[in-house]
Order: C-alpha cells, then sequence, then structure tokens
C-alpha cells in the first residue's frame, strides 16, 4: 500500500528575529516541508565467525579436480564433502544461513524540508526540527530534532531528509484515534542553529545545545556514510 503523504500547513518558525537579527528576511528559510510513513531495505552485516579451513587432500589436487570435472557422466561429487571436515563445513553454513536470514525491508519515517540560504556565508550545518502537538491532547508534544551537515552556500538551496524508525508520537489518544480524516497533529518546523564555515553561529532564543550534547555526541560518534542528517 502507498504511504500516505502528510501535507500540512505548517508554522515556520525562523525568522529573523528569532536568531536576533534585525532584518525581516530569515538567514536561512525553509519550503516544502513533509514527512510520511517509508520503507527501506536493510542489508544485513556478515557477522560469521571464521571457520578452520579442512584439510587437503589428494582428492583437492588439480588432476583429481580436473579428471571430476570431465568424468563422462558429468561433474562427480567432490570426495571431500564427505570427509569430517567437509561434513562440518556444510553443518555450519546451514547454521549461519540459519542465524543470518538476509536483508530484510525496516518501517519508519521519512522527513525533508527544502533549505534556502539567505546570508552571503556558506552554512556548514543546520540543527532543525518537527515539532508535534496532538490537537485531541495538546499535552502531548513531540519534537523530532536533526543535525544535518549542509554545505549550503550562499544564495543556495538544499534539500535536506532523514529517515528515522522515530515517528510523531508514540502514544495518541483515542480522540485522535476516532478522528476519520487528518490532521491529527499541529505541526511546526523550528530552526534551531545554523553553523557558517567561518565558525560564526546563529541560535534561536530559548534553545540550548548543552540540552541536546548527548544526541549530538552520539550522532557524530562515527563517520558518516551518504546520509544527510541524523536524529539528535
Amino acid at each position: 500500500m502507498r504511504p500516505v503523504l502528510y501535507l500540512p500547513v505548517l508554522t515556520l518558525l525562523f525568522g529573523g528575529a528569532a536568531f536576533g537579527q534585525q532584518e525581516a528576511v530569515a538567514p536561512v528559510s525553509i519550503t516544502a516541508p513533509l514527512w510520511h510513513v517509508a520503507h527501506r531495505k536493510v542489508v544485513k552485516q556478515d557477522n560469521t565467525p571464521p571457520r578452520p579451513q579442512r584439510e587437503m587432500t589428494s582428492d583437492d589436487k588439480y588432476y583429481a579436480r580436473e579428471k571430476r570435472e570431465n568424468s563422462v557422466r558429468g561433474s562427480a561429487p567432490d570426495p571431500s564433502e564427505m570427509t569430517m571436515d567437509g561434513r562440518r563445513e556444510q553443518i555450519d553454513k546451514a547454521v549461519d544461513s540459519a542465524r543470518n536470514p538476509g536483508d530484510t525491508d525496516e518501517t519508519g519515517y521519512f522527513y525533508q524540508a527544502s533549505f534556502a540560504n539567505n546570508t552571503k556565508k556558506t552554512v556548514s550545518v543546520v540543527y532543525w526540527e518537527y515539532r508535534f502537538t496532538e490537537i485531541a491532547n495538546p499535552a502531548n508534544v513531540v519534537r523530532r530534532q536533526f543535525l544535518c551537515s549542509a554545505n549550503l552556500k550562499p544564495a543556495g538551496k538544499k534539500d535536506l531528509w532523514i529517515f528515522s524508525l522515530l515517528g510523531p508520537s508514540e502514544t495518541i489518544s483515542a480522540d485522535s484515534l476516532a478522528k476519520t480524516a487528518p490532521p491529527v497533529f499541529d505541526e511546526k518546523i523550528y530552526i534551531n542553529r545554523i553553523e557558517f564555515t567561518d565558525d560564526s553561529i546563529l541560535q534561536r532564543g530559548g534553545w540550548k545545545l548543552e540540552d541536546v550534547k548527548k544526541g549530538v555526541d552520539s550522532a557524530t560518534s562515527t563517520p558518516w556514510g551518504k546520509e544527510v542528517c541524523r536524529a539528535i
């Protein structure tokens, strides 16, 4: 079934005043924000421990192998597979196959927005968040915060996105479940912090990097691959 796209009218809180600036135009602005249920294929890592090499026999030599392969009756069975080491190897392969079932599909959530750099400096890092408030239960507020390697040139635009296993809310009220149509959440987008390549910083008032330091340390503890953003 094709995932449903949620494209609500969002309140975007990232104006210049939010960063202590006098200009009306936001230093970095957002357009086309969206999130939806998504699926991705997870490639299982091969954690199979190394197995001991089976003992070489006279049947493993070149001429013996050639004779079997050129047999009139076709490819003859490999005698080494019938040895104790050969049988043990087949059992080990069966066990490894059972423990590593292969690639699987993973269900999560895709968050994306288009960012525009309205400054004359290059933006290196953007901290932003989706904030979800359940309409039927306003006390249920969930923030999904992201750290993105932007490399956003002056006057440039770029889509920043992330796949996350975390959705808009861990819990939802019965009133929301009873609704026949969206929206279920009041959604807002915040740009919390902008870091430039010249080491200057703009930060939204009331937001503190110290509050998410543990998440930032975790997100940056391993080398980045092809991903654009990581959750914090």
